[in-house]
C-alpha cells in the first residue's frame, strides 16, 4: 500500500502513514485553508486501508493546536478507526499533547468519549 507523507506547514499537520512499517501519526498544527480538500487523502488512504489493516494500528495524534474546522476532520478520521475496532481490529489511538496544554489534553478526552476505541492520552 502506498505511503501517505505530507510535510507539515505552519498551518498544516504533518502527515505519515505508512502501513508497511505501522506508522501512523498526524502532528503539529493543523488550521489548513481548505481542510476537506486537505484531509481527503487521509480519509482514502484509511478507507483503503481499513479494506487490509495490519494486525495492530496505533494511530498516534501530536497535534499543537487545530481549528474547529480541523476537528470535525479529525473527528471524522477517528471515526474511521471505530470502524475498523468495531470490525474485530486491533486498534489503539494515542493522544499525545503537551503538558502545559489543558486545551489539547480536553480535546482528547472529549475525542475519546464521542469514540469507542481504546484510547491513551501521553502527555509529554
Amino acid at each position: 500500500m502506498e505511503t501517505i507523507k505530507i510535510q507539515g506547514t505552519e498551518d498544516t499537520p504533518k502527515i505519515m502513514l505508512d502501513a508497511d512499517n505501522e506508522i501512523f501519526e498526524i502532528s503539529g498544527r493543523s488550521l489548513p485553508e481548505d481542510v476537506s480538500a486537505f484531509y481527503e487523502p487521509v480519509l482514502n488512504w484509511l478507507n483503503e486501508y481499513a479494506e487490509n489493516p495490519n494486525s495492530k494500528t496505533v494511530f498516534n495524534f501530536k497535534l499543537t493546536y487545530f481549528n474547529t474546522a480541523s476537528s470535525k476532520l479529525l473527528l471524522d478520521i477517528l471515526m474511521k478507526l471505530e470502524e475498523m475496532h468495531e470490525k474485530g481490529q486491533e486498534v489503539l489511538i494515542k493522544w499525545h499533547y503537551p503538558e502545559d496544554d489543558e486545551d489539547m489534553a480536553e480535546a482528547g478526552e472529549e475525542y475519546s468519549d464521542i469514540v469507542d476505541v481504546p484510547f491513551e492520552q501521553v502527555p509529554y
